[in-house]
């Protein structure tokens, strides 16, 4: 596995949080953050790690930016799901997060967390965290009959993909980890072509809600021209290229990347639907 696909170790945050299971499965589980002095609704960021979908890579070397976004005033909701190498891979990671984001914001007000302001939540992802995201946001796109499918776009504000793998069959064909594509959909785009068809975010067309993509230009990992490809085709989406940045640096809270990152998820949050 190529080295610059999965996560750099980061140290715990110093943030407490509260684990909410969303499903049975030990994996189906998100951990909810919640800043300081809320009073009344607060926006909210589903968050979705990286790690190429694979198991050994969990939610916990993503705690850091769940603290700095909750620091920042933003309600956080660091969710799990089922990886490739345990439980998951298809349809199951797809259907984690299909019913994680259809649920969980509920969850976090039943458990009396917070209010969560519905008019104001983005999901954000990085790496395959970020293909899940944006595969989120356009499931009511695929057919009916596909795993995660919905009748209606999901209620979100914006999606965020933080050096996001916006195109499954680009990676597959360019990337240095073809081999995790093939893992998580059971096959390459000719042998099973209806997966693809379902759950790769290019093949599906932009979500119907503010679309902000972050990407390094030096990302060797997710390389920014699949984003530049991705945005050309689909005008309401933004590319925020950031020059002399990799992989990770996205990522991480103490880096020069962290204010343009902070600045899209706002932008997301308070975005208009482009269509």
């Amino acid at each position: 596995m190529t080295g610059d696909l999965a996560p750099a170790p980061a140290p715990a945050a110093r943030t407490a949080w509260t684990t909410l299971p969303y499903g049975t499965h030990p994996d189906q589980v998100t951990e909810v953050t919640v800043p300081d002095g809320t009073s009344g609704p607060v926006p909210l960021v589903v968050l979705l790690h990286g790690g190429v979908w694979r198991e050994p890579h969990d939610r916990v070397h993503i705690r850091p930016l769940a603290a700095a976004l909750t620091a920042s005033g933003l309600l956080v909701a660091s969710t799990e799901y089922r990886r490739v190498g345990g439980a998951g891979g298809w349809p199951q990671t797809f259907e984690d997060v299909a019913l994680a984001t259809d649920t969980v914001p509920d969850l976090i007000e039943s458990a009396g967390l917070a209010q969560v302001d519905r008019g104001a939540v983005v999901l954000v992802g990085h790496s395959a965290g970020g293909h899940l995201a944006l595969w989120a946001a356009v499931r009511h796109l695929t057919a009916p009959h596909a795993p995660g499918h919905r009748s209606t776009p999901l209620p979100v504000a914006g999606v965020v993909p933080l050096a996001g793998v916006v195109a499954l069959s680009s990676l597959q064909r360019t990337g240095p980890d073809a081999d995790s594509v093939e893992r998580l959909m059971g096959g390459d785009p000719l042998t099973v072509p209806d997966r693809y068809a379902a759950g790769d975010p290019t093949l599906l067309g932009a979500p119907p809600c503010r679309t902000v993509l972050v990407h390094g230009t030096l990302d060797e990992a997710v390389p920014v021209g699949t984003a530049r490809d991705y945005a050309a085709a689909h005008p309401g989406v933004e590319l925020v290229e950031l020059p002399g940045t990799g992989h990770v640096e996205v990522i991480d809270p103490t880096s020069a990347a962290w204010p343009a990152v902070l600045d899209a998820v706002r932008t997301a949050l308070h975005g208009t639907r482009t269509r």
